[in-house]
């Protein structure tokens, strides 16, 4: 069993105006290291769908992928392409109750968006997850 000390929060970096459904998305990462980087991908009318087994490590946080949980949500950028948080209501929902779960099944894992990661150089998620997510406790 993977020993989980992170959960990586992601976006897409699809434009708000843009539809990027899940099937996309495993085609994309399919394409890119033949399976689906992240474990959990959550679009904008709130459906949350697993596209990785959690024991099976991803690729979605170099360096990092070995002992964490990636989970995207679909969007991160405005209309004009620039970063910025797109998440509807229904994905701050879903996205809530994911971690809540991944928290309870992983006490010891830490909530951090991708751009917290060391030389991340990204703005993703488009939002401070650290902060947003800090009272979640096991």
């Amino acid at each position: 069993m993977r020993k989980i000390d992170l959960i990586v929060i992601h976006c897409s970096a699809t434009r708000c105006n843009r539809s990027f459904p899940v099937t996309a998305l495993i085609r994309c990462h399919a394409d890119r290291f033949g399976f689906t980087g992240y474990h959990y991908y959550i679009t904008r009318d709130g459906m949350t769908y697993q596209t990785r087994h959690e024991q099976l490590v991803g690729a979605h946080a170099k360096g990092y992928n070995a002992h964490s949980l990636g989970v995207c949500y679909e969007g991160g950028l405005d209309a004009n392409g620039k970063p910025a948080d797109t998440r509807t209501p229904e994905q701050k929902r879903a996205l809530l109750r994911l971690l809540r779960r991944l928290k309870a099944n992983h006490p010891a894992a830490r909530i951090l968006g991708h751009r917290d990661l060391p030389n991340v150089r990204k703005a993703c998620p488009c939002f401070d997850a650290i902060t947003e997510y800090a009272s979640i406790q096991p």
